[in-house]
């Protein structure tokens, strides 16, 4: 018998599918109570208005202790209020007596889904499809929401290794720490970054850079290394030869220049961080 979509009503009938099937799909959170117990009737509003401020990530299945003494029995209740967080089945944590809202939040936030959980379960189904340009903002996103998260960096420099994106996966590994750089795939990824370096490191772009060093005020040299750049996708360092020539030369090629400069800005995506970035220098550059 059911209140609400994330409040029931526990009985010997419906038992086995809250315990076995629900709890599959999310926490349940299973309070055992009485009529005559005072700290229940403090404990169950909290529950109750935590249930309906969560909206449905966790179920509370709520146990009369006294018509349901099987059940009771069963979980080896001895005190009232019992609250078990259940998950895939089994319990995962309980307490005894009427906690405050603050500490059954916290216990509350280790098991439920976090807010950036999904995200990666997008951008991981859209690079299992290949679809790498589609999981990059999820992956940023999480990236951002989870503050930096060890697995969803891993993930995210990954996808930018395979975009040959090297700068911004590279901005990512610098920022590990020590622990973190002793993971497996921290190294593997440190070696595909630098063989995407190497990659990178064309001899058209190594001559430009050598005449540059000669020539640095002339703004052809810095358009072509700008192009080169941009075909082995070092688009940070296109995008910082193309700001220089704008800086000097607004109307570069016959407005060639800042057409390429915004063709690299729209390549990286809505939402990107460098393309932000330099669409930020352009707007002060201009206006």
């Amino acid at each position: 018998m059911s209140e609400k979509a994330n409040i029931i009503t526990v009985t010997e009938q419906n038992f086995h599918q809250i315990m076995v099937e629900e709890s599959q799909q999310r926490l349940v959170v299973m309070d055992f109570w009485a009529e005559w117990c005072a700290p229940c009737k403090v404990l169950m509003p909290i529950l109750e208005k935590l249930a309906d401020e969560y909206k449905g990530q966790f179920l509370l299945a709520k146990v009369n202790a006294d018509e349901q003494q099987n059940i009771v029995a069963q979980f080896g209740v001895r005190s009232l209020p019992t609250v078990a967080l259940i998950q895939d089945g089994q319990p995962v944590d309980a307490f005894m007596g009427a906690e405050p809202e603050s500490a059954i939040r916290e216990r509350l936030e280790k098991y439920l889904p976090k807010p950036w959980d999904s995200l990666l379960q997008q951008a991981q189904a859209l690079h299992a499809q290949g679809d790498l340009e589609g999981a990059l903002p999820l992956l940023r996103e999480a990236y951002t929401l989870s503050d930096e998260q060890t697995d969803i960096a891993f993930a995210l420099a990954d996808v930018y290794i395979s975009l040959n994106r090297p700068t911004d996966a590279e901005a990512i590994l610098d920022k590990m720490t020590m622990t973190q750089q002793t993971e497996p795939e921290y190294k593997a990824l440190r070696s595909r970054l630098e063989l995407l370096h190497e990659a990178s490191e064309t001899p058209e772009i190594q001559e430009l850079q050598q005449r540059l060093e000669s020539n640095p005020d002339d703004l052809e040299l810095h358009y072509e290394l700008a192009l080169q750049y941009s075909q082995v996708n070092r688009r940070e360092e296109a995008l910082d030869s193309l700001l220089t020539i704008l800086t000097k030369d607004r109307g570069f090629k016959d407005g060639g220049a800042k057409k390429t400069f915004l063709d690299i800005i729209n390549s990286l995506g809505k939402g990107d961080p460098v393309a932000a970035k330099y669409q930020r220098k352009l707007f002060t550059l201009l206006y």
